[in-house]
């Protein structure tokens, strides 16, 4: 029997109310989600305040903290603020945030969890291509090794796609592909290092765990920059990504032009990791993680919106427990998130494996 409020037409007594209903939920779920944003927005503050003021400021007059953040002052406190401390937070929190965007998009388009750059070996290859570069090329770092990092992304979206392609795009087989393309520019780079002087090798080994502690100014332009691009060609998907996420056959049927947004999305998110890795490293596991966080926060229309700031909070959160912690601290931020991310890893292909069972 067809339900009442199917049945019900313009002027039954009914419409009114499933309407208020329809507008109070989603009175809600803005409510909600403006909440969230503006508590991880005060996290964010909070974390990037912590990451310049701790460790010791104490030779600095407290007036000269504030305008040494923005370069207004000289000597020891735009040594201190300007020069050192600022660039490491900010390009924790850029790096982040385009992790955790590269992240959703490659989460929602494949809708698999696991099906994220550093996961399906978009990260590898970036940092293969990063690699080549900082290795061959130092001189050209603030424009080579990005630009060889969004190259190798982009070789290896397309090698993934090719490999994992069998009338279409299976995501088991995509993932399954992308982690044996990620081993191959993993032994590329191990044998890159291999071959290198000892002083390229030296900053090769220090980028490659992931680390913010070579930031400069430079890299927060390079970073600041590619996610502004990334996060505008996001907002221009968004309709089409959205479509996409019911399925190929319904997409085309609303008029979506299903390859050319498949191919869109995935450059955009391996743009977006790839820019991160090229200036602070393959920090792994946080596009793994910001998605899912983002979708239990406010659901999955939204999460593409909240990924990069929750990606930028576990960023810097593990830059910040890597400098100060005690006992651990000093370590590369790379370590910290691998320890966060990989028991997760673990418990999503166990959860996995037992709803398929």
């Amino acid at each position: 029997m067809t339900p009442l409020a199917l049945r019900s037409t313009p002027d039954s007594p009914t419409t009114p109310v499933v309407v208020a209903r329809l507008r109070a939920d989603r009175r809600a779920r803005n409510r909600r989600a403006s909440v969230t944003a503006s508590v991880l927005a005060v996290a964010l503050l909070g974390l990037t305040t912590a990451s310049v003021l701790l460790g010791g400021i104490g030779r600095l007059d407290p007036a000269d903290v504030l305008p040494a953040a923005f370069g207004l002052r000289d000597g020891l406190a735009d040594y201190m603020i300007f020069q050192l401390r600022m660039p490491r937070a900010l390009s924790a929190l850029l790096a982040g945030a385009l992790f955790g965007l590269a992240g959703s998009l490659y989460q929602r388009l494949i809708r698999n969890p696991l099906a994220t750059p550093d996961i399906v070996g978009i990260s590898a290859g970036a940092g293969a291509g990063a690699a080549t570069a900082l290795l061959y090329a130092p001189a050209a770092f603030s424009l080579g090794v990005p630009a060889a990092a969004v190259i190798g992304s982009f070789v290896l979206v397309a090698a993934v796609q090719a490999l994992s392609w069998r009338g279409g795009v299976d995501t088991y087989r995509l993932v399954l592909v992308g982690i044996g393309l990620s081993a191959v520019c993993t032994a590329y780079t191990n044998y890159l290092f291999l071959v290198a002087d000892q002083q390229s090798l030296a900053i090769a080994l220090r980028w490659t765990v992931g680390t913010t502690n070579d930031a400069d100014w430079d890299g927060v332009t390079t970073l600041a920059v590619g996610f502004a691009a990334c996060a505008l060609a996001a907002l221009f998907l968004a309709r089409p990504l959205a479509t996409l996420t019911l399925g190929d056959g319904f997409a085309a049927g609303l008029g979506t032009r299903v390859t050319a947004s498949r191919v869109g999305v995935l450059l955009v998110g391996a743009a977006a990791a790839a820019l991160a890795t090229s200036v602070v490293g393959p920090i792994g596991f946080v596009s793994l993680v910001s998605g899912p966080i983002a979708v239990r926060l406010v659901g999955t229309e939204r999460s593409t919106l909240l990924a990069p700031a929750i990606g930028a909070a576990i960023v810097l959160g593990a830059d910040v427990l890597a400098q100060h912690a005690p006992l651990i601290s000093p370590v590369p931020t790379g370590v910290l998130t691998a320890l966060l991310g990989a028991p997760y890893f673990v418990w999503l292909i166990l959860r996995r494996r037992q709803g398929a069972s």
